[in-house]
């Protein structure tokens, strides 16, 4: 986090003590803003997937890339003969960073709702009306998850049966 300040100030300070010129400084207002956003956001997609908040640690996808990405925007700040270089590979692993960060977002999204779909599996196989091989007990030879009974009313108060009647 402490990243989203850092590195675009750093880019204005290097500019200050490396860089000269003024359509430099024209280029540094436009670049340090932009910077500052596209590290925010990164960060903030980052940090609102579930296992990043969990395990309070990043992958080491997330590592790589924006160790990567965090060091070419500071040999970018040195504004030396390789800037240009380093500027642009700052661009692509900003844009690489961004689409990691979505693509574990998704996935990490995905793996949670598979595993609560199968604990919730787990849990309606146990319930008590259910038999040992997880369908319903009395259904007509049906067995497995997706196996329905019936609507019947045998009295309980479990049961509301609305019957449809239409009048031509």
């Amino acid at each position: 986090m402490i990243a989203i300040i850092v590195l675009p100030v750093w880019l204005a300070v290097g500019w200050a003590i490396f860089g000269g010129g003024g359509w430099g400084t024209l280029g540094l207002v436009i670049v340090v803003p932009i910077a500052f956003i596209v590290l925010g956001i990164v960060a903030l997609i980052t940090n609102v997937r579930p296992t990043v908040r969990q395990e309070r640690a990043l992958s080491w996808i997330d590592v790589g890339v924006l160790t990567a990405w965090h060091l070419s925007i500071i040999g970018t700040g040195f504004y030396g003969p390789t800037a240009t270089g380093f500027g642009v590979l700052a661009i692509l692993l900003g844009i690489a960073a961004f689409w990691v960060a979505v693509w574990q977002l998704v996935t990490d999204g995905a793996n949670r709702m598979k595993a609560s779909m199968a604990e919730f599996e787990r849990l309606a196989g146990e319930q008590p009306g259910a038999s040992a091989t997880g369908g319903p007990v009395g259904s007509a030879g049906a067995t497995g998850p997706g196996a329905r009974r019936p609507p019947f009313d045998d009295g309980s108060d479990d049961v509301i049966i609305i019957h449809e009647v239409r009048e031509d």
